[in-house]
């Protein structure tokens, strides 16, 4: 019997619904088919993620493509093999008792204070405030490092008037509270990518076999968690117990994300993964126009289709899940 080949897999963050494909597609047998064994790794954020995969410390990651150019930034070369979510997962949120009405356009932000989570989200509620023609109107602070990712207390006791984390947040809080919630998703208004697949250079170079079958595999796992989401999240509860108490929020999650986020009609054209030079082009843009970079990037740089298989399971992704997302 052929023993299967070691890949490590480096998580963003802690496992959630956003990444129950994966914990399904290993379930299901999909990667040992492909004569892999993944190991999972929980991550610390995107930048995180992207710099373990470029360092070869992580032979692939989960990383925002944000966090892709800004490493590239920093003299390291993260290479994005597939675009997961062709939409960031960025959202502005609020309680509607404490917003005053309700949140549907970025222009009723206008006078208000916003509070983001993280560098990369503070960037691009920027980038859509400037967009609105509200910059200067809107108090959006600085990042918090005492309260990272843990901002929605200030909306609870209403010392903001919203913040920016990811989609389901503000869902989150309005269910824990019995409070109306509202969303603004930052991705019907920036055309730029969300979550991506990233390896190193050497990697992608020497197992360039590895990669393809990574992406054959994963792309099935979506394909079935899209067909099958209690299943997904059956799979992540048992690997994470702590979130049976909130599954419906982890099922919600992922559901935005397969409907929302990575179903495009980029996706149904091209298939699953498929990326865009003008989506890279445009983020690089967004970017250094800001203080995040540390560095110059080449954003033709970051990113490859060559090793997406031309399988398909990935090419003709649409029509495995056209059922489910129509």
């Amino acid at each position: 019997m052929t023993v299967p080949e070691p890949v490590s897999f480096q998580l963003n963050w802690e496992p959630n619904g956003f990444q129950s494909p994966y914990f399904l597609a290993r379930e299901e047998g999909f990667y040992r088919e492909e004569g892999l064994e993944i190991q999972f790794v929980e991550g610390h954020g995107s930048p995180y993620a992207a710099e373990r995969a470029a360092r070869g410390d992580a032979d692939i990651a989960l990383a925002g493509a944000s966090a892709v150019l800004a490493k590239q930034s920093e003299g390291f070369a993260p290479l994005a093999v597939a675009a997961v979510t062709q939409k960031t997962p960025a959202a502005v949120y609020t309680l509607r008792d404490v917003f005053g009405e309700p949140l549907s356009e970025p222009e009723q932000l206008a006078g208000r204070t916003v509070a983001p989570s993280a560098t990369k989200t503070r960037i691009l509620t920027a980038q859509l405030l400037e967009n609105a023609g509200i910059r200067d109107e809107v108090d959006l602070l600085d990042v918090d490092p005492h309260t990272h990712h843990r901002v929605q207390h200030k909306v609870i006791d209403g010392t903001v008037d919203a913040a920016v984390g990811v989609v389901t947040n503000g869902i989150e809080i309005g269910r824990e509270r019995d409070r109306t919630p509202d969303e603004l998703p930052i991705g019907e208004y920036l055309d730029i990518y969300g979550m991506t697949l990233v390896t190193g250079p050497e990697f992608a170079a020497e197992r360039s076999k590895t990669v393809r079958s990574f992406l054959r595999a994963t792309a099935r796992g979506w394909a079935a968690a899209t067909r099958d989401p209690e299943r997904a999240i059956d799979v992540l509860v048992d690997r994470n117990a702590t979130l049976e108490r909130n599954r419906d929020i982890e099922r919600l999650k992922f559901e935005t994300a397969a409907h929302q986020l990575q179903f495009t009609l980029h996706v149904r054209t091209h298939g699953w993964g498929a990326q865009d030079p003008d989506r890279w082009y445009r983020l690089g843009e967004t970017l250094s126009e800001t203080a995040l970079l540390d560095g110059d990037i080449d954003p033709n740089a970051a990113w490859t289709d060559s090793l997406r298989p031309d399988d398909p399971v990935v090419t003709e992704y649409a029509d495995r899940v056209r059922s489910t997302t129509e």
